[in-house]
């Protein structure tokens, strides 16, 4: 299990979009709003970031079958697994709005062939803009 706290958030955001890349679920440990901490195993299916500068993370939850939202810099500690995505995510549904409103998001377009360290950098200068 990785401490969140021992690494940088560029370290965790670049092992968390390799989860993503090669489709390993996560089991993060994480402190929610109300400042109780939980522990649950998410299948990440995109990074955004909030109006506010905040880095989201947005993720199956294996337990529920349901879509959530967490923030990166609330994770305390992650471990990534070396098994494959079983939930399946649900259809979009064209008749809403794809993003929710009063919550800003930056599209980052790149080959799917960059190295992750390009990828990382391309984040980080969007956020940095």
């Amino acid at each position: 299990m990785r401490n969140v706290s021992r690494e940088t958030t560029t370290a965790t955001l670049t092992r968390l979009i390799k989860a993503l890349d090669k489709q390993h679920p996560v089991t993060i440990t994480y402190i929610k709003a109300d400042d109780t901490t939980t522990v649950r195993t998410i299948e990440i299916y995109d990074f955004t970031v909030s109006s506010a500068g905040d880095i989201l993370i947005k993720a199956m939850d294996r337990e529920t079958g349901e879509s959530r939202t967490f923030r990166l810099d609330r994770l305390v500690a992650y471990t990534i697994h070396r098994t494959a995505y079983t939930v399946a995510r649900p259809a979009a549904d064209d008749s809403k709005p794809a993003r929710a409103t009063g919550l800003a998001t930056v599209t980052v377009l790149y080959p799917v062939d960059t190295p992750i360290a390009a990828r990382v950098q391309l984040l980080a200068d969007t956020l940095a803009a």
